[in-house]
């Protein structure tokens, strides 16, 4: 289709993306990287960044809530969890990353869980499903490295 843009392109190719593009690499090789950030993650709720944004995000609340790591009775609405989580994991600069620079759990992974807390208990996500929306999200923010002009001029260490 010549009329279709690039990012309809894009969506398409993401939307069409399902369990069954997930080799057994890819699976052993995302089990990796989110058990890494999870780890990471956890070691980041003891840093003053990740205190001060827990201490301000209290202000929020929702009937729909997802947990902060390490924090087994406090919970805020998803978007909120996803972005302190997310500090966490990048407050200690230890999450992974590739070129050109960025950190593509630590922006990923605290959403899709986030987001899969979220969902009412009958309509809970598989382990799989959440396997496929984590290498959907690092694929989208690698494709979108590549578009970006800022990221060719980053020289290579």
């Amino acid at each position: 289709f010549p009329s279709q843009t690039i990012t309809g392109n894009f969506a398409s190719v993401i939307h069409g993306l399902n369990a069954n593009h997930l080799t057994d690499q890819v699976i052993q090789r995302s089990k990796r990287m989110i058990l890494d950030t999870l780890g990471v993650g956890l070691l980041g709720t003891s840093t003053e960044v990740c205190h001060k944004v827990t201490q301000y995000s209290k202000i929020y609340s929702s009937d729909i809530s997802s947990t902060i790591w390490g924090h087994l009775d406090f919970r805020l609405p998803p978007l909120y969890a996803a972005f302190v989580n997310g500090v966490a994991v990048h407050s200690m600069d230890f999450d992974d990353t590739w070129h050109p620079a960025t950190h593509p759990s630590g922006a990923v992974l605290p959403a899709v869980i986030a987001l899969s807390e979220a969902f009412p208990q009958k309509k809970k996500i598989s382990g799989l499903d959440l396997l496929l929306a984590f290498n959907v999200g690092i694929e989208v923010q690698g494709r979108l490295l590549r578009f970006s002009s800022e990221a060719r001029n980053i020289p290579k260490r």
